[in-house]
Parts: structure tokens; sequence; C-alpha cells
């Protein structure tokens, strides 16, 4: 019998995936070499210390502002069950845990995704549109030992930080509506949210940010130096980055969880 060819719907798939199976290879690729820059020279750490200012301090008034109003909403959506069953002494457990366990970390990682993935990606695309990384390479400089080892470090120092501010930031915001609705004093509500929490819930609250600086850093770097098509290029490189980074944050969030309490037995 005559061959016949693949069906087209086969065909498509397997591109598909063999591209898939690709941009995964050489993005762990291109990850594993930024970490491992750090323990060779030369190493950059002034630009290091740059990129700490511009995603550590240029984040910070978003992730205020976005914290106090979340930890009003959390008190909001809860008081009127604490109400109904007299249990308004417990809102400072609940917000203190709520924030440190999850919404802390996962919203201040979506919020330094959305400014600083979008960031790196569109620059370093830029500088691959304009040459200015093959001129590096002329002059002998790695440009992932320059460009994206310093971002990745700075990201996973100083977003712990920012959760950090964060956490504080949401039970203020929690504490001031509580006060005002539930007629709850700051004694009550402080040492209740302070003694709700065991050393394994802070571990799990500041190894999260951790993971998720390094996803946002390498994400947004991977897509601003696989730039190709001009500016066109660099506009979807900005946007892949911010949605690739989101989506693995939310993902490797269940599996830290999950991990992590095991290891704590609190799950």
């Amino acid at each position: 019998m005559p061959e016949t060819d693949a069906p087209p719907i086969l065909g498509t798939a397997s591109e598909v995936v063999k591209r898939m199976l690709m941009t995964v290879q050489d993005y762990s690729l291109l990850s594993a070499q930024a970490i491992a820059n750090l323990f060779t020279p030369p190493q950059y750490w002034s630009d290091t210390l740059e990129q700490m200012d511009l995603i550590g301090v240029g984040s910070l008034r978003i992730v205020v502002i976005a914290s106090l109003f979340i930890g009003g909403v959390l008190v909001l959506n809860t008081a009127s069950q604490f109400q109904r069953f007299g249990m308004t002494a417990l809102t400072g457990n609940a917000v203190s845990l709520a924030l440190v366990l999850e919404l802390g970390p996962t919203i201040t990682a979506l919020l330094v995704a959305g400014r600083n993935a979008s960031g790196m990606a569109s620059e370093l695309g830029s500088m691959i549109v304009t040459e200015q990384v093959d001129a590096m390479r002329a002059l002998g400089t790695d440009p992932i030992r320059k460009l994206m080892t310093p971002r990745v470090v700075a990201t996973m120092l100083t977003l712990p930080l920012l959760v950090a501010v964060a956490d504080l930031t949401g039970l203020v915001g929690g504490f001031i509506w509580a006060h005002f609705t539930l007629r709850l004093g700051a004694v009550e509500f402080w040492s209740r949210a302070i003694h709700a929490l065991v050393f394994g819930d802070l571990v799990i609250g500041l190894s999260k940010p951790i993971v998720f600086g390094f996803l946002i850093a390498t994400v947004g770097c991977y897509q601003g130096l696989r730039v190709k098509g001009g500016t066109q290029g660099v506009g979807r490189a900005t946007t892949s980055a911010v949605v690739t980074s989101s989506i693995l944050i939310l993902v490797s969030d269940f599996f830290i969880e999950k991990l992590l309490l095991y290891v704590f037995n609190l799950g």
C-alpha cells in the first residue's frame, strides 16, 4: 500500500511540543548559567545594588498601597461571619495567617512581576534590537554575567524584604478596619496576630518570595534576550514576560506550599 503522510493536526502538535521543549531547555540553561556566574569572577556587585534599588525601592509604593487595602478587605470579608458567631477576637489570627502564608508573598510577587519582569524584558530586548548586546560580546563582556545575573540576584534578595513590608502593612490595614468596624483594641488584635504564627509559617512566608524572585527575573531576562523582530518583538517579549512569570508564580506557589506544609507538619 502507498505510504501516507501523517495527519496535519499531528504534525502541527508535534511541532508545538518540540518548540515548547526547546524553550524550556533554553530557559533552563540560561537560568543555570546566570546562577553559576555567581561563583566565578568577575562579579558586578555595583550593578546588583543598582538593580536592588530599582526593583525594591521602586516597587515599595505599589506594594504598600496594595497591602494596606488587602488587609482591610480580609477583615471586610470575614467580619460578618465573626460577628455572627461572636468570634471577632479571631480577626487578628485570620488576617495574620492569610497574609503571611499566602496573600503577602503571592500578591507581592504578582505586583513585582507586572512592574519588573516587563521592565527587564523591554530593557534587554531594546538592547538586543539596537545591537548593544552584540557590542558587549565583541568587547569580551559576557552579557549573561553583566545583564542577567545582577537582576536575578537583586530580585531574589529584595522580594522577601518587600513581602515582609507587605505583611506588616496588611496587618496595619486589617487592624484599622477591625478597630473601626469590630471595635477591636490594639492589644487584642496584635497579640492574637503575633501568637497565631509559628516558626513554620514564617519560613513558608519568606521562602516563597525567593523562588518567586528567581522566576520573575529569569523569565523577564530570558524573554528580553530572545527578542526577534525589531520593536514589535520587544512588545511581544514584554507581554510574554508578565504572563509567563505570573502563571509560574501561581503554579509554583501550590507545590511550594504543599512541600513546606509537609516538612513542617502544618498540613
